[in-house]
């Protein structure tokens, strides 16, 4: 389980792709110190294995799953990503609770600088719109944010200087893909309710 507050600012040092499949090696001193084989780390949003590591650098597989769910088949070398390792037990949850498990993409429309912060508006999947709203937490190439307005096919945010600095929203622009991961909470709502109403509700 992560947080969504991002820990590094990291780099794609190497692809090698397969039929279906890729492995990657990414470079992130901070978040490789006291990895070991078989760890998670999150990168742009998504939960990888750790298969190898040293001299702050790690590989891990991506599978044809996640290369169709997620925005990382689009990498290249000299990419840059967000990574995180998960919450400690007993630790701070900075952000909200986040799985690294991408429901979708959507693609940033919009950037609008203000004074101290921008807004920004990326491009929401039908099939997810019913997750999103207003003042709801969401995930955004592993960037735990807050929604300040949603509509049916878009969502906007306002990003703080630090989100702008620390992250890849600093650096993306329009056209750009993101992961998105919406609030697992709404969707276990979701999924009770469908139940009870199959089942006709609590006995009376």
């Amino acid at each position: 389980m992560f947080t969504g507050i991002i820990e590094e600012l990291g780099e794609v040092v190497a692809i090698e792709r397969g039929g279906d499949s890729a492995r990657l090696r990414l470079r992130g001193p901070l978040v490789t110190e006291g990895a070991g084989h078989g760890d998670s780390i999150a990168v742009n949003g998504v939960c990888l294995t750790v298969v190898e590591h040293g001299e702050g650098e790690f590989t891990a597989d991506v599978m044809a799953e996640t290369l169709h769910r997620s925005s990382l088949g689009a990498l290249v070398p000299g990419s840059r990503v967000n990574l995180e390792r998960p919450m400690a037990l007993g630790g701070r949850l900075g952000g909200h609770l986040v799985q690294g498990h991408v429901d979708g993409t959507g693609t940033i429309l919009e950037r609008v600088p203000g004074d101290q912060w921008e807004s920004v508006t990326v491009s929401l999947p039908e099939h997810l719109a019913r997750y999103v709203v207003d003042k709801g937490s969401i995930t955004v190439d592993g960037v735990s944010l807050t929604v300040v307005t949603a509509g049916p096919d878009r969502f906007t945010l306002g990003l703080i200087p630090t989100t702008l600095a620390l992250t890849t929203l600093g650096i993306k622009g329009p056209g750009d893909p993101v992961n998105l991961e919406v609030d697992v909470l709404a969707k276990y709502v979701e999924r009770l309710l469908a139940h009870g109403a199959q089942a006709g509700g609590p006995a009376s």
